[in-house]
């Protein structure tokens, strides 16, 4: 876990990163939200970056909940406003945290390209096989299938995250288990969203996670602040596309209505 404070902070962001991804990659993030005037607290997710555990494997989803509701526990100690921002797996766990923890404290959440479910459907020999194998091998691993030319647009991030000896490829079969089951939870369940403001960032062309789930489940959600934005033509990583500045430009704009 990364502590990044300014001077007179007005508030906190903690973020939580998507699969196959470490804190590393959100350097620059980290830095418009601190010109912004707000402390960022980020971390690697179990099996993820430099976390302990098999790489791309838990034993259940409730590991990420466990971690992400402690950074938040620390980020309380600032007494400070607090803003949870996840992308894609992050934007699901930020919701799961949501739902299953205290949530009293936090004023806000961001969800880039949360994945409530994935773009490519799994073919069902391969989900069957996971199924079995959750039972009898749960930490054996298979390809991810995320690469870098799906997730976003620009050739110098591709490059890097493809070099990027952080980088988690496989994931276990008892992985794949907890995602599902988690998507299909919070799918099936918008009614258990607490009324905190919510702003959602769709990619218009996202070949990770569908789109279209993320919006039919923000429909349904019965909150006052709400607001949904589609940016037509971006990939999956839309603080890491070229039009981030815009994206941000875009999020800093909701958080600022919110903390004038």
């Amino acid at each position: 876990m990364h502590y990044f404070d300014v001077p007179e902070a007005r508030g906190v962001v903690v973020i939580v990163h998507g699969a196959g991804e470490h804190s590393g990659r959100y350097k620059w993030l980290i830095e418009k939200w601190n010109l912004h005037g707000f402390d960022c607290l980020i971390g690697d997710l179990p099996g993820q970056g430099e976390s302990r555990g098999k790489r791309g494997h838990i034993d259940s989803f409730k590991q990420y909940i466990k971690t992400v509701d402690r950074w938040l526990k620390h980020a309380r100690t600032k007494q400070l406003p607090i803003i949870l921002l996840g992308h894609s797996m992050g934007g699901l766990i930020a919701v799961r945290t949501l739902i299953e923890r205290d949530n009293t404290f936090i004023q806000a959440v961001v969800l880039s390209s949360p994945c409530l479910e994935l773009s490519m459907p799994v073919p069902a020999p391969k989900r069957a096989a996971a199924k079995m194998l959750n039972h009898i091998a749960p930490a054996l691993s298979m390809k991810s299938g995320l690469e870098p030319e799906l997730t976003t647009r620009s050739e110098q991030i591709r490059e890097e995250y493809a070099r990027d000896p952080l980088r988690v490829t496989k994931v276990s079969a008892r992985w794949y288990h907890e995602l599902s089951k988690a998507m299909i939870a919070t799918r099936r369940y918008p009614e258990k969203m607490p009324t905190i403001p919510v702003l959602l960032l769709a990619a218009g062309e996202d070949y990770v996670v569908d789109k279209r789930a993320g919006l039919a489940w923000f429909n349904h959600l019965e909150i006052s602040h709400k607001m949904y934005k589609e940016w037509d033509g971006l990939y999956h990583e839309l603080y890491n596309e070229p039009e981030r500045e815009e994206v941000f430009s875009y999020t800093i704009g909701f958080v600022n209505m919110l903390f004038p």
